[in-house]
C-alpha cells in the first residue's frame, strides 16, 4: 500500500514522504490515526504543502538549535492551573498547556512531543521542563505554575 505520511514516524519516514507499507499497517493504523493518507495523483499535490509545513517547524541545525535554546531558556513562563487550597492541582499540567505558555511568553512554536517531563506537574510552584530541539541540544526552561 502506498501512503503519504502526514507526521514523522520513527523507522518509517518524515512528514511528506511517500512510503510503501503492508496493507494492514496502513489500513488499520496509519490512516485511521491520521498519520498518513492514501497516495493518489491528486494527493500528490499535498506533498509540497506538507513538506513546507515540516520545514517551517523543524530546527535547521545545531547552531540554530543553540540559538533557540538561549531564547527559550531566557523566558519567564507562567502556566495558570486550577488548584486546591493545599496547592495540589486538579489533574496535571499538559504538554499542550506548556506549549501555549511558551508561545505566550514570547518563545518560538514548539512541538508538544518535544517537551520532556521527569515527572508529571501536579503541584503549584516552579518546575523545570526540558524541550528537546535536536538529539544534541535540549533547552531547560523554568515554569511557574500558579493558581487560576
Amino acid at each position: 500500500m502506498k501512503l503519504i505520511l502526514t507526521t514523522n514516524i520513527a523507522k518509517l519516514g518524515l512528514a511528506g514522504d511517500v512510503v510503501e507499507v503492508k496493507d494492514g499497517y496502513g489500513r488499520n493504523f496509519l490512516v485511521p490515526q491520521g498519520k498518513a493518507v492514501v497516495w493518489t495523483r491528486g494527493a500528490e499535490k499535498q506533498i509540497e504543502g506538507i513538506k513546507r509545513a515540516r520545514d517551517a517547524r523543524d530546527v535547521r541545525d545545531n547552531t540554530h538549535a543553540s540559538a533557540l535554546r538561549e531564547q527559550i531558556e531566557g523566558l519567564k513562563v507562567t502556566v495558570p492551573a486550577r488548584a486546591a487550597e493545599s496547592g495540589a492541582l486538579f489533574g496535571a499540567v499538559t504538554t499542550s498547556a506548556l506549549v501555549q505558555a511558551i508561545k505566550k511568553a514570547g518563545g518560538p512554536a514548539v512541538d508538544k512531543r518535544a517537551i520532556t517531563l521527569a515527572k508529571p506537574i501536579k503541584a503549584l510552584g516552579k518546575h523545570t521542563v526540558g524541550v528537546k530541539l535536536t538529539d544534541a541540544v535540549t533547552a531547560h526552561v523554568e515554569v511557574n505554575v500558579t493558581a487560576a
